[in-house]
């Protein structure tokens, strides 16, 4: 393994094919839950610092490999829950790494680790994308903004993700007084599940998801509550956000239809739609097909920490990675091996290509 002084006095190391993939599977097999990413963390710091690189953990958890700002590699390594057993199959299109996280998202951070080591680019692992994104915009918050930033999520190696949905959380809450079961006056649980209904009719539409407000609840609980004086219910919903759509105007309507009971809100994401004209898409593109593949364009459903990114930062924001973003969160998550070799190569290029331009 040879180095040299890479952009902006950055030691950089070529990483072998071997040892990129060997850092996969130590982050696939070391768990990192959403608020329990410190022991990966330290995994992801340490490759760093075994190529010379300046690595630190910063006030939450962060994984920061300062380098040249040309362009900003940056993923996440917390993961949902589920245990998936750990393991590569050979099979006869090649290897294939099972293991929770090995798509969403720690191979497009691990791709990203070796792209950075390589390049000399900036890195940064983030924390809790998977709830608050807490890490994510404790970044917008404390860091200078690059010249690019590329995301990490599954896109499938050819392809740019360059749309997302923005997100709101909240939770409705009701307390009435409890009444026989025999009598028709709505129990808690009755105005909780009338509500719920009646915001899903007012955002129903038959256009594209991507262009739709969708209402999910994700938890409820209701019942008769312990002094037997009253009936209780919770309901914790997400409401996705397409751009043109404000987190206020979705309050609004969902306001609008309360007949008892109230809503507390968390903190927005908003959406995010990328122009494919930028030199950062072309890099892409350019790269992709210099590794063979056709390059697509993508938008997302979901939501992820490239919105964060794109809303606070005036540079050109894209997500990419390794994996079928089908398996994100599924009991059968993994990862072709093959991708994520090629997924490297292209991150590669596309560094190379942004610090160029950024000297």
């Amino acid at each position: 393994m040879s180095a040299s002084d890479g952009a902006a006095g950055v030691v950089t190391h070529e990483v072998s094919e071997a040892a990129a993939r060997d850092l996969l599977v130590d982050l696939v097999e070391t768990p990192s839950v959403t608020g329990d990413e410190r022991e990966c963390a330290e995994r992801l710091a340490a490759f760093f610092e075994r190529h010379d690189r300046e690595t630190r953990l910063d006030e939450v958890g962060n994984v920061r490999a300062p380098g040249d700002d040309g362009v900003l590699l940056t993923s996440h390594i917390d993961t949902v829950p589920g245990e998936i057993p750990v393991e590569v199959e050979e099979t006869d299109e090649g290897e294939v790494l099972w293991g929770r996280g090995s798509v969403d998202a720690k191979g497009p951070l691990a791709a990203m680790a070796v792209a950075a080591v390589e390049t000399g680019a900036s890195f940064v692992g983030v924390v809790g994308e998977e709830t608050d994104s807490r890490g994510a915009r404790h970044l917008v918050d404390e860091r200078a903004e690059p010249a690019a930033v590329v995301n990490g999520e599954p896109s499938g190696w050819d392809d740019l993700t360059l749309g997302y949905r923005g997100f709101l959380a909240g939770t409705y809450s009701v307390a009435v007084d409890s009444v026989h079961s025999s009598r028709p006056d709505p129990n808690a649980v009755e105005h909780a599940t009338s509500w719920l209904s009646r915001v899903k009719a007012e955002f129903a539409t038959d256009d594209p998801v991507f262009e739709s407000v969708t209402v999910k609840p994700v938890e409820f609980d209701g019942g008769l509550d312990d002094d037997g004086l009253a009936t209780a219910a919770t309901v914790d919903v997400q409401f996705r956000i397409p751009p043109g759509t404000t987190a206020a105007e979705i309050r609004e309507t969902a306001e609008s239809e309360l007949d008892a009971g109230s809503v507390s809100w968390d903190e927005p994401i908003p959406p995010t739609l990328s122009s494919p004209r930028t030199d950062l898409a072309r890099a892409f593109r350019v790269a992709v097909r210099a590794e063979g593949g056709d390059p697509g364009l993508l938008r997302k459903t979901g939501t992820s920490d490239a919105n964060l990114y794109a809303a606070a930062w005036d540079c050109p924001v894209a997500t990419y990675g390794p994996g079928d973003s089908t398996f994100d969160h599924a009991p059968d998550e993994r990862l072709d091996l093959a991708e994520f070799d090629r997924a490297v190569a292209v991150l590669g290029r596309v560094a190379e290509n942004r610090l160029e331009s950024h000297e």
